[in-house]
């Protein structure tokens, strides 16, 4: 029996996939994260002043994705 380990998807994983600039995907997570209403697991994840990661197939790494994908608010 072996041990596997989890495997973790950084941000830098998900900027490359969903190529987005890092510092803008950063500015996206911290505003998604504070809508604790829309992002449970996002917030609940990620502790201050450490890098965003997750483990892949994890409810935090798919609420990522939405926050990283939904179209920015309009400036008109």
């Amino acid at each position: 029996m072996t041990d596997e380990p989890t495997k973790s998807v950084t941000l830098n994983d998900l900027c490359g996939e969903l190529k987005l600039d890092p510092r803008d995907a950063r500015m996206m997570l911290r505003l998604a994260s504070k809508k604790k209403a829309d992002y449970p697991n996002l917030a609940k994840d990620h502790a201050p002043r450490q890098p965003w990661a997750w483990t892949a197939g994890s409810k935090g790494l798919a609420e990522a994705r939405k926050a990283l994908t939904a179209a920015p608010p309009s400036t008109v």
